[in-house]
């Protein structure tokens, strides 16, 4: 308390409990720049009222604590500040943003705030970062801050946002990420976001929204990850890529694999998906994902790890021998369809693959031989079609357990129980042989080659989450 024109102050990770005092923001009301309380056990603020007395406070982090009641906010526009009060228990925000016109990061994430955001919002215009995830906040998302903020990230994650998506977007349109995913949002997607040429993350998940897919997003160079499932798009795969737990049907088209030149391809860089970098701040978007039979979140969204997801929908017909050419796919799954035919022996040459999920489908004949090249496959799940034949012994083939091949009435050897005959001998491979002129590493998206124009990550299709799924984070 006794010191003087203290400018910037950090207590943050230490284990303080209690309400922060009062003293704490007068003594210093003209000259602190910066104060971190974060990752503590404070449980208060003593303040006179909802307005922070500091006129200089350019950056102000109180995340992860215990406060409750309704968020304080600075009296002043500060410019270039950042303000952090997600994972609180708070549980109203102010009904007045006029002094937030100059703040370039805002997040109230995961707190208890409910009822519609105010009008006011809408003043908080240089905003670059709003992250108001994992809240109850209901009612319209306001135009505003697509039509007027300068937003690079929109946040608005696992809320009770309602109603359709009526934005103007305008040719200046500066987004980077729009998360909406878990919300209410009804009918099309907007097709002037084809204007946010800065996309690179779109996520609609676990929405009510009903529309053909959207060929627009063909014109997105800089998309990385797109996350579409659990909707009401309709229309046949020969039109479009698809996603999973939708209502599309109709065959895969090899032209569409032929499209995906990206995934053709070994990449020897490692990258993330790049977040908004601030000063003193930065935000890193995370996706999640049902990966190795875990649902995993990607705190850091590598551009080295590619997924196709065309689960849960209602596509018939064989499987195209041309998603053998993915050579860099690393999670591939086709379940709960309608596919028939053999296991393409082309898939053998994914040898990058670690999951590969084919269940529940109409699948015959003997499983490949090929598939044994599969050295870093982890996961593997045929089981629920109508394979006949022994089952391959070899290399990561002697790891799976019977859940990997139940009710495939015609397989036998092991881990099933069922014995084979001597004519149940397998097919000897075809004599082809994965390349070995390419190096092992993982992929994700790098925003090019795709054959007409869309962007590689229009095939990304991230799998039904389970709320109950317990989450392992990476």
């Amino acid at each position: 308390m006794s010191l003087k024109n203290i400018q910037m102050l950090d207590l943050s990770s230490n284990k303080i409990q209690g309400p922060v005092p009062e003293w704490l923001w007068k003594t210093w009301s003209h000259s602190l720049t910066y104060m971190n309380l974060s990752h503590n056990n404070f449980s208060s603020l003593d303040l006179s009222s909802h307005f922070l007395p500091n006129k200089q406070l350019q950056t102000l982090d109180l995340s992860f604590n215990n406060l409750h009641g309704k968020i304080p906010v600075p009296g002043h526009p500060i410019d270039r500040q950042l303000l952090d009060y997600s994972n609180n228990v708070f549980s109203s925000i102010p009904e007045n943003f006029s002094y937030l016109t100059q703040t370039v990061y805002l997040s109230f994430a995961r707190n208890r705030l409910s009822g519609q955001l105010p009008d006011t919002i809408c003043k908080a215009r240089m905003l670059e970062v709003l992250d108001l995830s994992y809240n109850n906040f209901s009612g319209k998302i306001p135009p505003c801050l697509i039509e007027d903020v300068h937003l690079s990230i929109l946040n608005l994650r696992e809320n009770s946002f309602e109603g359709t998506l009526s934005f103007v977007i305008k040719d200046r349109c500066t987004l980077q990420t729009i998360d909406l995913n878990g919300n209410k949002i009804e009918g099309p997607l907007p097709g002037l976001l084809s204007n946010c040429n800065e996309l690179e993350v779109i996520d609609f998940g676990n929405n009510h929204i009903s529309d053909k897919f959207p060929s627009w997003l063909g014109k997105l160079s800089s998309l990385r990850v797109l996350v579409l499932r659990s909707n009401q798009f309709y229309g046949s795969i020969c039109e479009i890529i698809d996603l999973a737990s939708n209502n599309l049907s109709g065959v895969l088209c090899p032209k569409w694999f032929d499209g995906l030149t990206v995934m053709m391809t070994k990449h020897d860089t490692d990258k993330v998906v790049r977040g908004e970098h601030l000063s003193r701040g930065s935000y890193q978007n995370i996706v999640l994902i049902a990966y190795k039979g875990m649902c995993m979140a990607f705190e850091k969204i590598w551009t080295t790890l590619t997924v196709i997801d065309f689960s849960n929908n209602y596509f018939h017909g064989r499987i195209p021998d041309e998603i053998g050419k993915l050579v860099s796919l690393h999670v591939l799954n086709l379940s709960q369809n309608g596919f028939d035919g053999k296991i393409p022996n082309q898939i053998g040459g994914m040898t990058d693959l670690e999951s590969l999920d084919l269940s529940s489908n109409q699948l015959s004949g003997e499983i490949p031989q090929e598939l044994t090249n599969l050295t870093f496959l982890g996961a593997l799940n045929l089981s629920s079609n109508q394979l006949v034949g022994r089952i391959p012994e070899s290399h990561q083939f002697g790891t799976f357990q019977n859940s990997s091949f139940r009710g495939n009435e015609g397989l036998c050897g092991v881990p099933m129980l069922k014995q084979c005959k001597s004519s149940d001998a397998p097919s000897e491979p075809n004599g082809s042989k994965p390349s070995k002129k390419i190096d092992f590493i993982l992929y994700l998206f790098s925003g090019a080659g795709f054959g007409i124009g869309f962007a590689a990550t229009i095939s990304i299709n991230w799998v039904h989450i389970s709320k109950r799924c317990k989450i392992v984070k990476t």
